[in-house]
């Protein structure tokens, strides 16, 4: 992807749908993708992409455990802007997240660049199976309500 389409993914002003969507048929971009989610997102989110056991429960501080990323969660129900923004800057109140809620996210804008990032979703993306893959990709590229 290059850096005119991600800073276009980034603050959403493009004309084409199309440069909003992080192909995961680049296999360039998978490959570091791949090494990139090993050293900042596996520890948390499985190194399969299974997330952590019992991820839609609640523990006792109240914040919920990692999900997982493979087509069993939800990280394919929302588009790729949203998916960067919240590696970027973590969950946030009131915008990627449910006012109030406090999450274990951390914000990954300080240590990787929007390129690493969207080579982390290409990545994540190359895993799911090809109709998951499908319905993301509308997702992506649906215009905003």
């Amino acid at each position: 992807m290059s850096g005119l389409a991600l800073g276009l993914l980034i603050d959403g002003s493009s004309s084409s749908p199309q440069s909003a969507y992080i192909d995961p048929s680049d296999q360039a971009l998978v490959t570091a993708g791949r090494q990139i989610y090993a050293n900042h997102c596996a520890a948390c989110h499985g190194a399969k992409l299974e997330g952590q056991p019992s991820w839609r429960m609640r523990r006792a501080d109240g914040r919920l455990p990692a999900p997982p990323h493979d087509e069993t969660g939800h990280t394919w129900h929302h588009p790729d802007t949203v998916l960067m923004d919240i590696i970027k800057n973590g969950l946030v109140p009131g915008k990627t997240a449910p006012p109030g809620y406090i999450s274990d996210m951390p914000a990954y804008g300080g240590q990787l660049g929007d390129h690493e990032i969207a080579a982390v979703l290409a990545y994540i993306k190359s895993s799911w199976p090809p109709q998951v893959r499908a319905d993301q990709k509308q997702i992506t590229l649906q215009p905003p309500q």
